[in-house]
């Protein structure tokens, strides 16, 4: 990438593999058949922290920096789905984090990237969830609970998102480790 690129990115938590597989069969299970839905494919499966949208290429190894220095100070969460809700255009998986451990990770993350000045924290609070299906208009879908145990992410990475015909396909730049 070019230093004048603009790219679209964002931080996240990676699920780990067991979560994601878990999350894609209830998926397509219980919400497979919604009519003018669509699906949000395995590999775009994340619990996002800040998203940033488009940035200058040349911002990628200050906001790397930023998610490096939040981790190293992170444990990592252990994460429980308590529901499903939808907004105007997307259907979401909602976590618990009893130890706030997600939340205080989303605030550092974001309290860094504010200051490096790529990022505007929202006013509303921070909340754990997962996309998992999109669309025009709410299918107003009540799904049961996708049983999934306790997911515990172990690594915060950086995505480039690629806007593409068929939906944004999601990049990992660089992860690292929580807690180290």
């Amino acid at each position: 990438m070019e230093g004048h690129e603009r790219i679209r990115l964002f931080v996240a938590l990676p699920l780990p593999e067991n979560g994601v597989e878990r999350l894609a069969v209830w998926q397509e299970r219980e919400l497979g058949g919604l009519p003018d839905t669509r699906l949000v494919p395995r590999g775009n499966l994340h619990v996002t922290l800040a998203f940033l949208g488009w940035r200058p290429a040349s911002d990628v190894a200050g906001i790397l920096e930023v998610a490096r220095e939040a981790a190293r100070a992170a444990e990592r969460p252990v994460l429980t789905a308590t529901g499903y809700r939808e907004t105007r255009s997307v259907g979401m998986v909602v976590f618990a984090d009893d130890a706030e451990r997600s939340a205080r990770l989303a605030e550092a993350v974001g309290e860094g990237l504010e200051r490096l000045g790529v990022y505007e924290r929202e006013r509303r609070r921070w909340l754990p969830h997962v996309t998992v299906l999109r669309f025009r208009r709410p299918p107003r879908a009540r799904p049961a609970l996708p049983d999934l145990g306790p997911v515990s992410p172990s690594e915060v990475a950086l995505y480039h998102s690629v806007l593409l015909p068929t939906g944004a396909q999601y990049e990992i730049l660089q992860s690292v480790p929580l807690g180290g």
